[in-house]
């Protein structure tokens, strides 16, 4: 098992040495002028096979530097036809490359007939599965409970916040407050919890000059205390459960 995982994570490294450090802007630049015209295309792909087999550290292997090159080399032509690099097509493209270094993992260590196995152990895990409904919730369903409970302030203030927040700001940054602070409590990191508290109402300080500043302080402060006590009620779940 530990040189199975040593093979998964030389083909990362190689992945992420040809994706992050060894392409200048230069390169990304023609390719995205050019795309199948590109030289730079052929090079990076062939150097996203070249250095996994390097690092693999077997001769007998050479067979690894020609399937990553050829995939490599389609997953960044099907990347580069859409106009704009946005977030999605960056987090897909990732994700394609990332699959085709599991898949070549597989086949490296036959490791096909583990799949199956593993998926049947993960869900039928009972901490997998308490830590995994923790999660869920609190993204997805406790966020839909703030916004409904605080929905009765939101005429009052949703005039000054489009002024002064960014478009959706506040959603996001409630979901990844609560990933964090479940992830403490699973792990036991109570005292990271006040640090995040302390950190957030720094940076929601706002100037008491401005129109509204009083009742938009109030509404974020009670949709924070929401999140938080939400979030600390099913982390206490998760754990009794999970552990």
């Amino acid at each position: 098992m530990e040189n199975s995982l040593l093979i998964l994570l030389q083909l990362f490294l190689a992945h992420v040495v040809t994706d992050f450090v060894f392409q200048p802007t230069s390169w990304v630049i023609d390719k995205r002028a050019k795309k199948g015209r590109s030289i730079y295309l052929y090079i990076h792909s062939m150097l996203a096979g070249l250095l996994s087999w390097l690092f693999l550290m077997k001769l007998e292997w050479w067979y690894v530097a020609i399937i990553i090159s050829v995939v490599h080399f389609f997953i960044d032509l099907w990347k580069l036809n859409y106009k704009r690099d946005t977030l999605k097509i960056f987090l897909l493209d990732q994700i394609f490359h990332v699959g085709s270094i599991i898949l070549v993992w597989l086949v490296l260590i036959s490791g096909f007939h583990y799949i199956i196995p593993f998926l049947k152990d993960l869900f039928t895990s009972q901490t997998f599965l308490a830590i995994l409904i923790g999660y869920l919730l609190v993204i997805f369903p406790a966020g839909f409970l703030i916004g409904k409970a605080t929905l009765r302030w939101q005429g009052e203030v949703e005039q000054d916040l489009k002024k002064t927040s960014l478009d959706s700001a506040g959603r996001y940054i409630g979901i990844f407050e609560r990933i964090l602070v479940l992830t403490f409590i699973i792990t036991q990191n109570f005292s990271a919890i006040g640090f995040l508290i302390a950190a957030k109402s720094i940076l929601r300080f706002s100037d008491k000059s401005e129109i509204g500043a009083r009742k938009q302080t109030e509404y974020v402060l009670i949709g924070t205390l929401m999140s938080f006590a939400i979030t600390i009620i099913i982390g206490f779940l998760v754990r009794e459960i999970a552990f």
